[in-house]
């Protein structure tokens, strides 16, 4: 067993594991970490535990000491330098033509490193403006470009739900939302409904995905033949969280409607997919669009 604790640079932002050594650290705590980029200040967000070694893929690097007095003012004093070198930066990349758009400052609290966020088109050849860059700030310059995701992270807003962004609360990562997930939810697949603020797929779409691909693996498709108490019919409608099927019955000449729970029916023949109208093809091939841009947000990171 290893002793660990779970430390978060920024909120929201990833949480990574560090080994604590002899130090009893408690959530909240402030500590200066060892990471691959230098001595780092961060806040612990999971107090100190163990966990297996076998769960452990990489060496734990070390917190260093908890945060002194001292850093807080270092980091404070930093962080109040921030807007002017937002607009040196800005005049750098006009006088050096850049087609890019400078988006957010960040010194390392110790003033030891110096990062740029900027959103653009395509690929940037900005390795003369880091030269000047590190000539006027004399530190080490790192320049970032983020998507329209990372963008309104560091906006924030509320998402449809009313609620604060996932993205701007808690979530540590951006993981791969697709289509499939709005359809196999029986989603509308008009985009504004299902984009975030972002315009690209909600996030949300991938949390109950697992469930409902369990789920559909016993439900029958829209258009199966099943078999209920009241005779073979043809499914309408299926609540899947529930596990409901709406069920099309035939009464002589006539036809009524009821619902089943799935154990009361046993699927005869499933029916591969439904059928898409032409709004709804018109949607979908919205929708491809903003996946591609999805994808390609996450290979310019």
């Amino acid at each position: 067993m290893k002793n660990i604790v779970g430390v978060r640079f920024k909120k929201p932002g990833k949480i990574y594991f560090f080994d604590p050594g002899e130090l009893n650290l408690e959530q909240g705590t402030k500590v200066i970490v060892e990471t691959a980029m230098g001595n780092e200040y961060g806040e612990v967000a999971i107090k100190k535990r163990q966990i297996q070694d076998e769960r452990l893929t990489t060496k734990l690097k070390q917190v260093i000491r908890i945060a002194t007095d001292e850093d807080k003012k270092m980091l404070d004093k930093y962080k109040a330098k921030e807007q002017e070198a937002y607009k040196i930066c800005e005049e750098k990349i006009k006088s050096h033509n850049l087609q890019m758009e400078l988006k957010d400052v960040e010194y390392a609290y110790d003033g030891s490193k110096l990062m740029f966020y900027f959103k653009a088109e395509g690929r940037i050849d900005f390795r003369e403006l880091v030269k000047e860059l590190a000539s006027i700030f004399k530190t080490r310059i790192e320049l970032r470009q983020i998507g329209v995701r990372d963008e309104v992270r560091r906006i924030g807003g509320n998402g449809i739900c009313g609620r604060e962004l996932c993205c701007c609360s808690y979530l540590g990562n951006f993981e791969t939302v697709s289509i499939k997930m709005a359809k196999e939810q029986n989603i509308s697949l008009n985009p504004s409904k299902i984009s975030g603020n972002c315009g690209r797929l909600m996030c949300c779409l991938k949390y109950e995905q697992e469930v409902y691909e369990e789920k559909l693996e016993r439900l029958p498709n829209i258009g199966a033949i099943v078999k209920t108490p009241d005779g073979e019919g043809i499914v309408e409608n299926v609540e899947i969280l529930k596990e409901q099927i709406r069920v099309k019955l035939r009464d002589g000449e006539d036809y009524f409607y009821k619902k089943y729970f799935m154990p009361d029916i046993k699927i005869i023949k499933n029916n591969v997919s439904r059928k898409i109208d032409e709004e709804e093809k018109q949607h979908l091939k919205e929708l491809q669009e903003l996946e591609k841009l999805q994808k390609l947000d996450a290979k310019n990171k």
